[in-house]
């Protein structure tokens, strides 16, 4: 099948963090490889990406879905519910109810709707192993609700991926071999080609960090951002305020570049 619309929805992995285009401030991402390569089995594709850092799944049935809905694509991705778990005041029939309610808005009007799963944190993450039953919990409310209606289902829950090669210093967001990797399977559940070099190991050794490696870890990453989430918490801010989606338009795609798209406020 050859999409003509393709729009990417979710929170900042969808806008592409940790994985900039080479030589810019500017994010590329999974979403911006998927849709190269949707561009080169269809050259006539356009894309958008309404991903904004921070953004829960209730906030992207506010903001990210009717904007998308707008644009009447064939075919949407939406990667989302890590800062939903993530929240200290997170409760999984909360949860449960945000993604059933993205996944039906989505399913329909859009022909098809890919969701995705989420990996177990825990395995590289000290001392988070109480966030591991929310994100269980999530992934069964994203399976149920892709069942339900009529969803692909990008599973990577069963992904058992501890190479830190694959994530970027705080070990959340995905580096540029992740992004390829996520765009991988994505693209497998499309049925569209891709460069099968995305699913190939790493080369060398994978990255087994040590003490002192989890101790700079948690002093320039860890604690840094808690301080940042408690900064928000009494000033009532959310992470992602002040910016915006970083490709708001369905654009045509130049599949044959990298770096088809500019640097836009708010996109880095």
């Amino acid at each position: 099948m050859q999409y003509e619309r393709f729009i990417a929805l979710g929170d900042s992995c969808t806008e592409g963090l940790y994985d900039p285009y080479p030589g810019s401030t500017s994010y590329r991402g999974w979403a911006d490889l998927a849709a190269a390569s949707l561009a080169t089995a269809n050259p006539q594709l356009r894309y958008a990406n309404l991903g904004v850092r921070g953004r829960r799944l209730d906030q992207i049935v506010v903001e990210q879905i009717p904007s998308a809905l707008d644009l009447q694509p064939d075919v949407v991705a939406l990667f989302g519910g890590a800062n939903d778990v993530m929240n200290r005041n997170s409760r999984a029939e909360v949860v449960a109810r945000r993604v059933d309610a993205a996944v039906r808005m989505l399913t329909r009007s859009v022909p098809t709707v890919a969701v995705f799963t989420l990996s177990d944190v825990s395995s590289r993450i000290p001392g988070v192993l109480p966030i591991r039953p929310r994100i269980d919990a999530l992934n069964v409310a994203i399976r149920e609700s892709a069942a339900r209606h009529g969803a692909l289902l990008v599973d990577l829950a069963d992904e058992q991926v501890d190479d830190l090669r694959y994530f970027g210093p705080d070990r959340l967001h995905l580096s540029e071999p992740g992004h390829r990797r996520l765009a991988a399977h994505l693209l497998t559940r499309l049925d569209v080609p891709f460069d099968p070099a995305w699913l190939e190991p790493l080369p060398g050794e994978p990255v087994h960090p040590g003490l002192g490696s989890h101790a700079h870890w948690m002093w320039h990453e860890v604690l840094p951002a808690a301080a940042a989430r408690t900064r928000d918490w009494f000033t009532g801010r959310s992470p992602g305020d002040g910016f915006t989606a970083k490709r708001p338009e369905l654009l045509p795609v130049l599949a044959d570049k990298l770096n088809p798209w500019p640097a836009t406020p708010g996109s880095a």
